[in-house]
């Protein structure tokens, strides 16, 4: 006997219903297939290492001829896939012992770091931004760990002059995902080219790269940035970055680097609305984050 037309759309119904409480749910990061390590907390990022087991290996300074060497840093587990990738400079006059801190730190986060040394510690600006790139393409073409890293989510760092560098390097490559210059130096004060999103990180007492002529203008000229901020630590000097564990310097950069090179929204809510503190004297920002 059929059906009746209406019984039968009832019943297709609750077949379906049935069908979707059934279903194996789609895991939480299928939205975003870039996310690495679990949900972000205040704690997890003011921590000294994060989720993820690394290693490290050394990259011979004769071994390379587009920067001096440096030492790669690494997550051990692959099942969650590849990672995205930072090169981090130091400053004039500086080795990569200076920012070393921050490689296990960031790597241990769901990154694969190099810091790296220049080819001579007295090597300008701009000829640290190209040996960031350098650095990057060694990464994902040449290194033991290239497998693990996806090329297309790359990002730089630097400290001083490696934080010009990390701005020149944004300059001259528009696909990096990320730049975090720390306390940052150099002689060109307009970026205005720059479309990498941007975060400058300046301290308030600094008086080899005073804010007022170098952090702060930069952060002004990044008019076509599609995001950018600026970060100025409350009472902190030039060496800020290199101190060894400045935590309110790791913070905000694992964040801008997670949610720009991992375009992880969840780290949103350390960037937007603008975080405040003692460790904080201002912040700016085109909040909300595109």
């Amino acid at each position: 006997m059929p059906v009746p037309t209406r019984r039968r759309f009832s019943v297709l119904t609750a077949l379906c219903a049935a069908a979707v409480l059934a279903a194996p749910s789609a895991p939480a990061s299928a939205a975003n297939p870039y996310e690495r390590g679990p949900a972000p907390t205040n704690a997890s990022i003011e921590a000294s290492r994060g989720p993820f087991a690394i290693a490290q290996v050394t990259v011979a300074r004769s071994s390379v001829s587009t920067f001096g060497g440096g030492t790669i840093y690494y997550p051990t587990d692959t099942s969650a896939g590849t990672f995205g990738a930072v090169a981090i400079s130091p400053g004039f006059t500086a080795s990569q012992s200076s920012i070393a801190w921050l490689g296990p730190r960031l790597a241990s986060q769901g990154f694969v770091v190099i810091t790296i040394d220049t080819r001579s510690t007295l090597d300008q600006p701009d000829s640290r931004g190209t040996q960031l790139l350098g650095a990057l393409d060694y990464l994902t073409r040449t290194s033991s760990v290239r497998s693990r890293i996806d090329a297309t989510r790359l990002g730089v760092m630097g400290h001083s002059m490696g934080g010009g560098g990390s701005l020149a390097a944004a300059r001259t490559r528009p696909a990096l995902q990320a730049a975090v210059p720390l306390t940052p130096w150099h002689g060109t004060k307009s970026w205005s080219t720059v479309r990498v999103p941007t975060m400058i990180i300046g301290a308030e007492n600094d008086t080899v790269a005073p804010v007022s002529s170098h952090s702060e203008p930069f952060y002004t000229s990044l008019t076509v940035a599609p995001d950018k901020a600026y970060l100025e630590l409350n009472n902190a000097s030039h060496s800020a970055p290199t101190s060894g564990g400045n935590v309110t310097v790791a913070k905000y950069s694992l964040s801008w680097i997670k949610r720009f090179i991992d375009n992880d929204t969840r780290y949103d809510q350390f960037l937007c609305p603008a975080p405040s503190g003692s460790a904080i004297q201002e912040y700016r920002a085109t909040c909300p984050h595109a």
